[in-house]
């Protein structure tokens, strides 16, 4: 007994004199996307008097780790860097045992997340972690080196003084111009992506495409423009404005924006004024001043279902949900209900003075599960309601890819319902099959609006905002 009690009190001794201290001993990766980041770092800090170690890392097979030091020093630290790779769909649990030199027992690690999808692409993207040495300098470590080519598309030759976009969660993150071998290098953060880029004498070219560390160089096709015969001769001294957030001024946002709207500017639809009254042509397209146009409360229905994950359709979406925000007023409204499996409300009716709230939303959508149209289409309307304007226009608007097949048998009753109180609908189609449109037309049709198409960057940067602006016109 008087030997067990001794035991104990070494013990006891012997880890009330631990020096290192763990920064976290619990991570939860959240949902976790096929382009998600994997990886956390922990730190560990010696506070002593005297060297430590890392001893060991006992770890479960879909669990690996890289540790920037093995010996701490008093006074220092070292970073233990654990990626997961979940096998299958689902949530996962992972204990890690961490042994170091100043305790007898482990520090256990429990690392936690969803996957939302197996990927079986064979290019082995999450199966390595990322090196210390990829970012040095203090760099983030999520960010990357990208090159972007651009390539004339009959010849293979690549392009010069060719512009290009490159847009993450519906934000434009730099313009640069490709040099004389036509390339771009540029600092990047993984993730969904979009591409938009120019040429003289060519056809805007556009690519979605999911980087990181593995997917790093992106090749963008242009096609020629035959119209155009006479090539305007490129500018020289061309400005470039390259940036990654989260170091992006105001002042330089606004740059970014203005370059990609001249990129744009030639693409608009003239087909968009056709229907509309004269005096509405007459105007400014980005006037949306109180003189000529009601508040809105615009509840948007979202179709984040799987089908939706490509990177041109999301991205299209978030794009040109950030215009139209831009361009609401503090008087104006709008709400968000997303639906895939089921549907939720994801922001209540909120003024157009928040714009950041509604931006954060938008930005951190992502897509999974089935098409539950139906449901969100009724989540909509009532969100609309609660919502409501009076002696303003009531709208709502569903953005999707396709039909709305699932749990949708009477959502009909609804959109006549609603609009009878004066909440009328229309449809967004983001790349949509043309076997689709005739749906989507018919469901706008019924819900006193119109199909509003989006097929590329210059159909978001305008569209939405176009039937916005038609929707509240007060001189029709």
């Amino acid at each position: 007994m008087t030997q067990q009690i001794l035991l104990f009190i070494l013990f006891f001794a012997f880890n009330t004199n631990a020096q290192i201290s763990f920064n976290t001993t619990k991570h939860d990766f959240g949902e976790l996307e096929p382009y998600s980041p994997r990886y956390v770092d922990l730190t560990l800090k010696n506070t002593g008097d005297k060297q430590e170690w890392v001893l060991s890392v006992k770890k479960p097979f879909e669990v690996i780790y890289i540790t920037s030091k093995q010996i701490i020093e008093k006074d220092s630290t070292t970073i233990i860097r654990l990626q997961v790779n979940p096998k299958k769909k689902g949530r996962f649990s992972y204990n890690v045992n961490i042994f170091t030199s100043d305790k007898g027992e482990p520090t256990v690690i429990k690392l936690t997340g969803n996957l939302t999808e197996v990927v079986n692409n064979g290019s082995g993207s999450f199966t390595s972690c990322p090196n210390f040495s990829d970012r040095p300098g203090g760099k983030n470590p999520n960010n990357f080196d990208l090159t972007v080519v651009t390539v004339d598309k009959e010849t293979r030759e690549t392009l010069s003084k060719s512009k290009v976009t490159m847009i993450q969660s519906g934000r434009p993150i730099w313009v640069n111009e490709t040099d004389k071998k036509g390339k771009i290098k540029e600092e990047s953060t993984l993730g969904l992506s979009y591409f938009y880029a120019t040429h003289n004498a060519y056809k805007p070219a556009e690519l979605g495409a999911y980087i990181n560390f593995k997917r790093n160089y992106i090749i963008i096709e242009l096609e020629k423009d035959p119209i155009i015969e006479n090539p305007i001769i490129p500018i020289e001294d061309t400005a470039v404005v390259a940036i990654t957030p989260p170091e992006t001024s105001e002042e330089t946002i606004i740059e970014i924006n203005e370059q990609l709207d001249n990129q744009l500017a030639e693409e608009i639809d003239s087909t968009l004024l056709q229907e509309a009254p004269p005096a509405f042509a007459e105007l400014d397209p980005n006037n949306f001043d109180e003189e000529y146009f009601n508040p809105v409360n615009v509840v948007f229905v979202l179709d984040v279902s799987s089908s939706m994950k490509q990177v041109d359709k999301i991205e299209l979406m978030k794009y040109a949900l950030f215009q139209l925000t831009d361009m609401i007023r503090p008087q104006d409204k709008i709400g968000i209900v997303t639906y895939a499996s089921d549907a939720r409300v994801l922001l209540k009716p909120t003024s157009g003075a928040d714009k950041e709230a509604i931006k954060k939303e938008v930005g951190d959508l992502k897509a999974f599960g089935y098409t539950s149209g139906g449901s969100g289409i009724k989540l909509g309307f009532k969100q609309a309601k609660r919502g409501e304007i009076i002696g303003g226009a009531n709208h709502v608007i569903v953005i999707t890819d396709g039909a709305f097949n699932r749990n949708s048998k009477d959502y009909k009753k609804y959109v006549k319902k609603y609009r009878r109180k004066g909440i009328t609908m229309s449809v967004v189609g983001i790349k949509n099959k043309s076997v689709d449109e005739e749906k989507m037309v018919e469901a706008a049709t019924l819900g006193g609006g119109n199909y509003i198409p989006i097929f590329k960057l210059a159909d978001a940067k305008h569209n939405l905002k176009h039937e916005i602006r038609l929707l509240t016109f007060k001189h029709k």
